[in-house]
Order: C-alpha cells, then sequence, then structure tokens
C-alpha cells in the first residue's frame, strides 16, 4: 500500500459491503453509499492500485469436491550447496493439494495447508510428494478436527 493512500469513510463503507458479499453489483454500493456507479468503480480501482484490494474470487468449499481432511504441516529444510530455498518452494507449489504456503520463523522453515480426500490420501501426500523431496528434513502434521471460523480484517 502507497505511504500517501489513506481509507476514508466511503472507502471503508464500500470495502465493508464487498467483504461481506464480494458479488455485490457497483450500482447497489453506489445506493447504500450515495455516490454513483462511476464513484463507487473509481475507489475500487484506485484501492486495487494502492493494494487495498486483491481482486475477487470465487470460493470452492473443499468438502463439496470431496476433500475431507484438512490439515496444517510445519517444514524444516536443510538446504544443500546446490539447491536453494526458492527450489523447495517451487516443488512444494507443484502439489495441487497444498493452497497454503507461508515462509514463517521459529522451529519451521513453511508452513503450508492442504486439503486430501481422507486421511490416507494425506499420507500419500505427505510421503510421495512433500516428504520424497530430499531437502525436507522433517515434517509435523496437524490435522484440523473442524474450522472454528474464517473471517476479513475489520475494515474499521
Amino acid at each position: 500500500m502507497g505511504n500517501n493512500f489513506q481509507l476514508d469513510s466511503l472507502d471503508r463503507r464500500i470495502l465493508t459491503l464487498l467483504t461481506s458479499n464480494a458479488r455485490t453489483p457497483y450500482l447497489e454500493i453506489a445506493r447504500h453509499c450515495h455516490v454513483s456507479g462511476a464513484a463507487i468503480h473509481q475507489r475500487i480501482q484506485r484501492m486495487e492500485e494502492a493494494g487495498v484490494i486483491r481482486g475477487s474470487q470465487l470460493l470452492v468449499h473443499a468438502r463439496g469436491l470431496g476433500y475431507m481432511t484438512c490439515a496444517f504441516i510445519g517444514i524444516q529444510i536443510n538446504l544443500s550447496a546446490t539447491r536453494t530455498h526458492e527450489e523447495v518452494f517451487q516443488r512444494i507449489m507443484q502439489v495441487p493439494e497444498i493452497v497454503e504456503c507461508h515462509h514463517i520463523t521459529g522451529k519451521y522453515s513453511l508452513l503450508i495447508k492442504i486439503y486430501s480426500r481422507d486421511n490416507e490420501h494425506l499420507k500419500q501426500i505427505i510421503v510421495g510428494k512433500i516428504q520424497s523431496i530430499p531437502e525436507i528434513t522433517y515434517t509435523e502434521t496437524f490435522i484440523s478436527l473442524q474450522e472454528g471460523f474464517e473471517r476479513h480484517l475489520p475494515v474499521e
């Protein structure tokens, strides 16, 4: 986000409406905010350019696709003289069941979020696709029993 960019009250109202339903038409947002549709379009474009908004997306529920197990895996990496952290990251990125990957501090180099059909499928992914990467020296898996909540940051 640019140093000179500041959210005003209109920007905050727009973001509040969009985070509650990203498919809200600009004209409906304009009616709620008592401004023109063009003004909403300009504000959204300005927030995208400033890095406040990163586009919009359609979310597909993993369980709806048959992926019943969600897990988080801490990954330790021991780099050889011939491999870089980025090369290991690129290999991790090729595993389609991994939906998030974070470079973190502490005991692990990476923390990933992964979906699998079941525990057996999870084991196959861990052993066959993750632990088979030579630079990965240790993994610790945390299976999510239930998602408590997921939410957006407050706009205020």
